[in-house]
């Protein structure tokens, strides 16, 4: 009678451990689903911006883009990588380590590699307001980003010249395109011209030869052709250019680069790319324009931080 009972035991056993078992993983399941696994991510221990001080963010995201202006009330992100699983939970961590007050996006173009991990921002933070490019794109993942944005229920705008964006001690102005009517994705990019405190940078999007050109035309009928305001753009002698379409042979021309002059090159490539970015012609333009400028590469270094303080700048690397 004793043994009959010890063995009925131990299948009831076995079947309260298994059905404990299933509860737990429906249970994971569920709270996946309600809960986005970004939720969990861990902040990055960065160095916090001191006042007064601007700080621009070139993330090594793989063959992707994302720079990330840190003004002292907003952070601009500025295209967002390739939505890849790493990009993605690295740009998460990487604002969450930054403690920003208020979100923006700026999208310069419809590429894949530029606005992959938005929709990903869009889930794990507040957006405020979202800039996006002339040109539209009719992938199925760009139109999941747009109706993000719209159940976001943030502002939206469309930048193209003469727009701005004005914040204490600098400002933002948008050279390129002229309007929308525009048929070449690329040449579409949003340029971007940043004044802060008399230290300047040119965010190039993927424009190629064919839009530099172009602007090199326009600039030169009068300096003062891309001022919006009291928002003053002056190409000569940049301090800082992000080379444009990630330093392709098919871009950074030698005229524009003669009037750019600038001092540092940030090149925003993936490691051992299959495009072969950055091209070695470009590299040889970048030291032939600028033979004293240095060259900041993210497959190589690693994120780059730009500071610009008391009208000076330092670049670090992560």
């Amino acid at each position: 009678m004793s043994e009959a009972k010890g063995k009925a035991k131990f299948p009831l056993k076995k079947t309260i451990l298994l059905a404990a078992s299933v509860l737990s993983v429906l249970l994971l399941g569920l709270l996946a689903y309600l809960v986005p696994f970004s939720r969990f991510l861990p902040a990055f221990r960065l160095p916090q911006r001191e006042k007064g001080e601007l700080r621009l963010h070139f993330l090594s995201v793989g063959q992707g883009d994302c720079t990330l202006i840190e003004f002292e009330e907003e952070l601009l992100v500025v295209d967002g990588g390739d939505g890849s699983f790493s990009a993605e939970n690295k740009l998460i961590r990487y604002i969450k380590g930054l403690h920003p007050q208020r979100i923006s996006l700026l999208l310069t173009h419809a590429d894949m590699d530029h606005y992959g991990g938005f929709s990903a921002l869009c889930e794990e933070f507040e957006i405020a307001q979202c800039y996006l490019p002339v040109f539209s794109s009719e992938n199925e993942r760009y139109q999941k980003f747009l109706a993000e944005i719209e159940r976001e229920g943030c502002g939206t705008a469309t930048l193209t010249r003469y727009d701005k964006i004005e914040k204490a001690g600098g400002y933002l102005v948008c050279i390129s395109p002229r309007s929308g009517g525009e048929t070449d994705e690329n040449d579409s990019s949003a340029v971007l011209y940043l004044d802060f405190g008399g230290i300047t940078a040119l965010l190039c999007g993927d424009i190629s030869e064919a839009r530099e050109q172009l602007l090199l035309r326009e600039y030169a009928l009068m300096e003062g052709i891309f001022d919006s305001g009291n928002c003053k753009v002056t190409l000569k002698d940049i301090d800082i250019l992000k080379a444009p379409h990630h330093a392709s042979a098919y871009s950074s021309s030698k005229e524009f680069l003669e009037l750019l002059r600038p001092q540092s090159y940030i090149v925003s490539c993936g490691k051992d790319n299959l495009y072969k970015h950055p091209a070695g012609e470009a590299l040889e333009r970048f030291r032939a324009a600028s033979p004293d400028g240095k060259i900041y590469r993210v497959d190589e270094l690693g994120d780059v931080i730009v500071s610009v303080k008391n009208a000076s700048y330092t670049v670090n690397t992560r």
